[in-house]
């Protein structure tokens, strides 16, 4: 399985490093914040289109995004027709990125934005304003840490995301010996199940709240027979113990209200992503309070014209090679963008979900109709159900239904069919169970 995350690149404080010498403006035609899958792949893309002068920006010292650290096979089938594991396709991207072209700048920052499309980028260089025909956004997302899980206790040494996680372990080759307990049941929980096995951790449990783990069951069914780790379901954590190293956690049975204490030396707080959104909303973009990314239409464009925005910063998380499919869709109609600026103006109608459905994306269908990346939707379930119904209305009118199981934090796919039957004038398309 692919941990999906931080694609880097995104805004820092607003006006940059104080006294970094400040050089001449650069023209580009694209500006592509992000050297993640995505933004590499759109660059490509965008090179390949004929788009003109690209400059890539990462915060990084190294092109590729979360793939670089995520040691594991599984990375590339969709969008390279073959199995690399994530350093090997992060190298692939970042070289062919540079094969195609595009500029690639490391160790910078985008700091803020002046008017229109013109940014200010910080690096040990100095700082320079980027005025640039179009940006596309793909600074990617993280997991939330514990602080902002508001989970209670004392605070040790040893809690960390799984990000922090990989980087130790895989570009740092450090050991984490001990007890190891992962908060989380998703995909990528289980990656960081392998992650600690790795790094010679003792693997006690993954824990979860839900009644059921949120990823595949061949998942489980792996980690209990090759790693002999078990999923505690309806379970929550109480208390972190420990004063300078982490000792343990308290965990409370949801069903019957019992708590225990479960000794630990490392404890991995997975998921429960959240996109890198500052700097879109220092551009001045409308964010969707169900994504937490950038409202954007099926082209990716977001409210802002000639601002784009793809991969896990428009809905977190995806899998490496969706968002490289992403990236690619928006260089497309960013390229088009270009040859015809009239096709910025292009009318919009919002797509929006009732509960338990929690957010849809894209968030608005561009018309004339364009379908979405990989011609499907993107939703997110609050709760467990098979065979759902889907029903998509607008204005009263049914125009399409689909069956889906719904499980929290996995994708659902609504094909996007039903997009011709959407009125220009009318009101707002919705997305709710039948």
């Amino acid at each position: 399985m692919n941990a999906a995350g931080r694609a880097g690149g995104a805004a820092g404080p607003p006006g940059g490093a104080a006294g970094a010498p400040e050089t001449a403006s650069v023209q580009v035609d694209v500006l592509v914040v992000g050297a993640g899958p995505a933004g590499l792949a759109a660059a490509i893309e965008l090179r390949r289109l004929g788009a003109g002068r690209v400059l890539v920006v990462d915060r990084e010292q190294t092109a590729g995004g979360i793939p670089r650290h995520s040691a594991h096979t599984g990375y590339g089938l969709r969008d390279l027709h073959r199995v690399l594991t994530g350093p090997a396709y992060a190298r692939h991207y970042a070289e062919a990125a540079a094969r195609a072209g595009a500029e690639i700048r490391l160790g910078t920052t985008v700091t803020g934005w002046a008017a229109g499309r013109s940014a200010m980028i910080t690096s040990p260089a100095g700082r320079q304003a980027i005025d640039a025909a179009a940006v596309l956004l793909a600074t990617g997302c993280r997991e939330r840490p514990r602080p902002a899980r508001l989970i209670p206790g004392d605070r040790p040494a040893g809690v960390m995301t799984t990000g922090e996680l990989q980087q130790r372990v895989y570009l740092g080759g450090e050991r984490l010996p001990g007890r190891a307990l992962v908060l989380g049941a998703e995909h990528v929980s289980f990656s960081a199940m392998v992650t600690l096995a790795h790094a010679g951790a003792d693997v006690v449990a993954l824990v979860t709240d839900q009644p059921r783990q949120q990823s595949y069951p061949g998942f489980r069914l792996a980690a209990a027979a090759r790693w002999r780790v078990p999923v505690w379901t309806s379970t929550a954590i109480r208390r972190v113990i420990g004063r300078s190293r982490l000792a343990g956690v308290e965990l409370a049975d949801l069903r019957t209200g019992e708590t225990r204490v479960v000794d630990c030396d490392t404890l991995v707080v997975t998921g429960d992503w959240i996109p890198d959104q500052e700097l879109a909303r220092l551009a001045g973009i409308d964010i969707d309070p169900g994504t937490r990314g950038p409202t954007v239409d099926t082209a990716l464009q977001s409210c802002v014209p000639d601002v784009f925005a793809a991969g896990n910063l428009v809905h977190a998380a995806e899998t490496a090679d969706v968002a490289a499919l992403g990236g690619r869709h928006a260089a497309r109609h960013l390229a088009a963008a270009l040859r015809d600026p009239r096709a910025a103006g292009a009318p919009r109608v919002p797509v929006t979900v009732a509960a338990p459905l929690s957010w849809i994306s894209p968030n608005a269908v561009r018309r004339p109709a364009v379908p979405p990346p990989r011609g499907r939707f993107v939703l997110r379930a609050e709760i467990f159900r098979r065979r759902a119904r889907l029903e998509v209305r607008q204005d009263g009118r049914l125009l399409a239904t689909a069956r889906a199981s719904l499980v929290p934090t996995r994708p659902v796919r609504l094909e996007a069919g039903w997009l011709p039957r959407v009125d220009p004038s009318g009101g707002p398309v919705r997305v709710l169970l039948g």
